[in-house]
């Protein structure tokens, strides 16, 4: 299995698929998600974990199967595509996500006007309908508050720890 590099999206949903499976495979790293997509097409993997913007042109062309989306429900880009969900294993979900961050100690109102021109754009038609074909799901605007950002990433931070603990992952 290909994965985008050491603690990158796909190798922790590797190591998620390979604890929750009893399965072992060989991972091989990868500089990015487009090599690894390249030699799954050229045969030289057997999967790998992508973007949905990186893989969708190849799952269209007929290249790649896509066997599921990793995130709770079905995508409106790629509607005929199961969710992991669907597909039997309900814990094998990971959304990329994006956050505005400025340094500790910056004035909340200065935050609060950040976080409204970061929700407005996000809910400019135009910019939605581009973030939306790319296959982002866009939470709903009252989960675009600081408050809701962190208690996220602290639960992100609990369910992948754990998993990257327990194989002995490193940052190099």
């Amino acid at each position: 299995m290909g994965s985008t590099g050491v603690g990158g999206p796909g190798h922790l949903l590797a190591l998620l698929l390979q604890e929750k499976t009893g399965t072992r495979f060989n991972l091989v790293p990868y500089r990015g998600v487009n090599p690894s997509v390249q030699d799954l097409i050229a045969g030289q993997i057997d999967m790998t974990i992508s973007n949905t913007a990186t893989a969708m042109p190849h799952v269209r062309a007929g290249r790649v199967k896509a066997l599921a989306v990793t995130t709770k429900d079905r995508i409106a880009i790629a509607p005929e595509i199961p969710s992991a969900e669907e597909a039997g294993f309900p814990w094998f979900q990971f959304s990329l996500w994006a956050g505005l961050f400025a340094p500790k100690g910056t004035p909340r109102d200065i935050i609060h006007k950040l976080n409204a021109a970061a929700v407005g754009t996000t809910h400019d038609p135009a910019m939605r309908q581009n973030l939306v074909d790319q296959g982002f799901v866009i939470p709903p605007r009252e989960r675009q508050t600081p408050e809701a950002l962190g208690a996220y990433q602290k639960a992100e931070i609990a369910k992948w720890w754990p998993i990257i603990k327990a194989a002995g992952t490193k940052a190099d």
